[in-house]
């Protein structure tokens, strides 16, 4: 959690299908995308292995995540805008309005 900022862990609300917009300028909206066995931590009402969520402002990765329940140690591969995130960043890059944020567990085979 960003120690920062207080509302970095804030739990953020799924944006439904009504038409909601995100309500202030406190929150961002983010779309989560969890691939392969990660798909069963995302919100209900999730399509195609992604959700659009609301975050409060300064929300990391991490934090996300972590509202979702999602296992550290599962998330392998994370993406923001397409972009890589170390683990030791996904703690401190704070999210902004619109982002994508994409994670994929280990995968084994061969």
């Amino acid at each position: 959690m960003d120690t920062a900022n207080p509302k970095a862990g804030a739990a953020p609300s799924v944006d439904g299908d009504d038409g909601d917009t995100v309500g202030s300028s406190d929150e961002i909206a983010v779309t989560l995308k969890l691939y392969a066995s990660l798909g069963v931590y995302l919100p209900a009402g999730a399509k195609k292995n992604e959700s659009v969520v609301k975050a409060s402002v300064g929300t990391t990765a991490r934090a996300l995540l972590d509202t979702y329940n999602v296992p550290p140690e599962a998330c392998h591969l994370v993406l923001v805008n397409g972009v890589y995130q170390a683990p030791d960043d996904r703690c401190i890059m704070q999210l902004a309005d619109g982002d994508s944020l994409a994670v994929w567990p280990p995968v084994a085979g061969g």
